[in-house]
């Protein structure tokens, strides 16, 4: 089918086509089949992204993989960056910042995601990434079922607001899956998940949580919101909290 083909019926075809298969053989096939394109790899480097990069790398360690610096990430974040993208060999690393231009504009003083976490969040992390995913046409994302809200129905593929296809090879593993992959590949962990981060994301935004509670829990504390809003929900961009599913 022609990239010029709606996004939606892509999508469809795609996940008709691969509904049955493993995490691994989604991610391979997503990378060779015509009907995605153009692909990326997006990557915090946080808690769980060692999965996905060590599978990509496994696969085509020369495909692109954005990571998003907000410039207020935890130096914790910064090192294992370093430290994993040269443990994986992986050949086409691209740092994503905001503007300075725009930074000076909109947080010169680099507090606004005290008065307005949301707009900071479209600052620092949804424009630039926009901008970056200009040239593709699909994006693979960690998104998981399990994490709850609007990921408790993920596909392996999603149309994302008629631009491209957000593909999601971990959408179906439980977080048993996630930890055995880790420790069966012998894969450096982050540093602050040992210190009671499970779920890690700028600095001043996030904070440790106690053994038992919401990995996300530590994510915008005591704020209305859970997401950072560089993704899409049925065609619109989402740039505050999704709301949970009854």
């Amino acid at each position: 089918m022609p990239l010029d083909a709606p996004v939606s019926t892509r999508a469809a075809l795609l996940n008709t086509r691969y509904r049955h298969h493993s995490a691994t053989a989604v991610l391979r096939h997503a990378l060779s089949d015509p009907d995605t394109g153009r692909i990326a790899l997006v990557s915090s480097f946080g808690a769980e992204s060692v999965v996905l990069l060590h599978m990509l790398a496994e696969i085509d360690r020369a495909t692109p993989v954005l990571f998003i610096d907000t410039e207020m990430l935890f130096p914790e974040t910064l090192a294992y960056q370093q430290e994993l993208a040269a443990h994986l060999g992986l050949e086409d690393l691209r740092i994503i910042r905001a503007s300075q231009t725009s930074l000076a504009a909109h947080d010169p003083d680099g507090d606004l995601h005290q008065t307005d976490p949301d707009a900071c969040c479209t600052l620092r992390k949804t424009v630039p990434l926009n901008h970056a995913l200009a040239p593709f046409d699909a994006w693979i994302t960690g998104r998981k079922r399990f994490q709850g809200g609007q990921r408790a129905a993920l596909q392996f593929f999603e149309e994302e607001g008629g631009l491209r296809i957000k593909i999601n090879p971990l959408a179906h593993w439980s977080p048993e899956d996630v930890q055995d992959y880790m420790i069966n590949n012998r894969l450096p962990r982050h540093p602050l998940v040992a210190k009671g981060y499970p779920s890690i994301g700028c600095a001043p935004c996030t904070k440790p949580v106690a053994a038992g509670e919401d990995p996300r829990a530590g994510r915008w504390q005591g704020q209305d919101k859970d997401e950072c809003g560089i993704h899409f929900v049925d065609g619109r961009m989402v740039r505050g909290p999704l709301k949970q599913a009854s």
